[in-house]
């Protein structure tokens, strides 16, 4: 929220003019109004393509329905026979994994590596089950679910087709989101608290204490939301997420991985093909929508996935011995530890995936209260300022000052610890102490020779 409050209503008790209050107030205003200013714009970007992705899963099944349904009919023709269908339309590929058609209506996925497109790439090959026709080729980014809207979208969310410039883009917002949101929400807070206290409250009725009225109750609203995906995005960003994966390990929160290392004494024969190993992992009670994934060498075993992502999500695992159909290894989500299942229930919430169309509506409304709040922040700054000067001013420098050290010191240590946290976010934040300083020198110096 890039909330420039008016001036507090001040209270007829003494003491509260000695209270570090004031001083906290005015450094949260300025923090809050100083970084909504130069972070706005890649929140604004982030929220907009946020908004655009939270429904590419329907458009991707209305533009693909072609490839992704088939007319009903009985019987199915081998899976490896419809693997090589789809071989057939990429020759020399390299093989990453087959989603089989999970109902007489659903095509069979054939997913091969991609690496001309770069890197998390894949293409699918859709195979009708029926009679092992081609449906069509369709290519995938980061997740073999993502068809090419969703994927559009998603890496436009996620780094604007930038490459890592663009991925230090979305980690920035995502770092800065919370700063703004908690700075914004103690300031409103503490507003209606004080003006219902002291009994002087008053309507909304100029402009400018119209639209922050809005804006303040609006980023309240949505606040939750927000230090949600604000701590969620941040474990897909590269410097922020690198430091998420390794707290993660210091307490094994992590999701665990199943082993698709064979036993050394297991029996060396013909690999029994994915038809088997399909009807290995339903007899052991691994059915519906399935991932199987081939070997990826000698003396590896098949890995085959059954993932859920609407809610409560789960993903279920297990190895099958390429020699014998035997299940080497079973890795079933109740063995998950909780943070790690937290963790996975939390990113599909943030793709809008784990309570449906409830989930997506949620997110887009977010999204587009999110652009309000940035929008009438921009429009109270401009508010402030000179109509010939063209843009507004800020809350005084200096105000860390008026701050009691007691209360300053745990706000350093904090900002510490989070810039080392979040690299991006304590590097901005020195520009603009930096920048900020520059500006007050340059003050200074105006009003000695004036």
């Amino acid at each position: 929220m890039t909330q420039t409050a008016e001036p507090e209503i001040a209270t007829q008790d003494p003491r509260a003019r000695a209270d570090w209050w004031p001083g906290l107030r005015a450094l949260l205003l300025r923090l809050h109004t100083y970084a909504g200013i130069l972070i706005g714009p890649f929140l604004l970007v982030a929220a907009c393509t946020g908004l655009l992705y939270v429904f590419s899963p329907q458009i991707d099944k209305l533009l693909y329905a072609h490839e992704l349904t088939v007319p009903a009919a009985p019987g199915n023709v081998p899976l490896t026979a419809q693997i090589d269908a789809a071989r057939a339309q990429l020759p020399g590929a390299g093989l990453h994994s087959v989603l089989p058609s999970a109902s007489p209506t659903q095509s069979t996925q054939v997913v091969f590596d991609a690496p001309d497109q770069g890197e998390e790439h894949f293409r699918s090959v859709f195979v009708d089950p029926h009679d092992g026709s081609v449906r069509g080729t369709l290519d995938n980014y980061r997740n073999v679910h993502n068809l090419p809207v969703q994927s559009w979208f998603d890496e436009l969310h996620r780094g604007l087709h930038l490459g890592q410039f663009g991925l230090f883009y979305s980690e920035l917002a995502a770092s800065w989101m919370w700063v703004l949101v908690l700075a914004g929400v103690v300031l409103w807070l503490r507003k209606r608290f004080v003006a219902r206290r002291s009994g002087t409250r008053r309507r909304a009725v100029n402009g400018r204490r119209r639209l922050l009225s809005w804006h303040g109750w609006a980023g309240l609203g949505i606040s939750l939301v927000l230090l949600f995906l604000s701590a969620t995005g941040m474990t897909w960003s590269t410097l922020a997420g690198d430091n998420v994966s390794k707290f993660r390990a210091q307490f094994s929160w992590q999701a665990p991985e199943i082993s698709t290392t064979l036993p050394a004494r297991a029996a060396v024969g013909a690999d029994i093909g994915f038809d088997r190993v399909r009807e290995a992992v339903s007899a052991a009670g691994l059915r519906g929508p399935l991932e199987i994934t081939p070997p990826s060498g000698p003396g590896a075993a098949y890995e085959v996935k059954r993932e859920v992502r609407a809610w409560p999500g789960s993903i279920d695992t297990m190895a099958v011995d390429p020699g014998t159909g035997r299940i080497t290894a079973d890795l079933p989500y109740a063995d998950y530890p909780f943070m790690a299942k937290l963790s996975h229930w939390m990113v599909l919430a943030h793709q809008g995936l784990l309570f449906g169309w409830v989930n997506q509506i949620v997110l887009a409304i977010v999204a587009i209260a999110l652009i309000l709040v940035i929008v009438l922040g921009y429009r109270m700054w401009w508010m402030r300022g000179p109509a010939k000067r063209g843009f507004g001013r800020l809350p005084a420098r200096g105000t860390w000052r008026r701050v009691p050290g007691k209360v300053l010191a745990p706000i350093v240590l904090g900002a510490v610890l989070a810039g080392y946290f979040a690299p991006l976010l304590g590097g901005s934040l020195l520009l603009f102490l930096f920048i900020d300083g520059l500006l007050a020198l340059r003050a200074r110096r105006r009003e000695a020779t004036a």
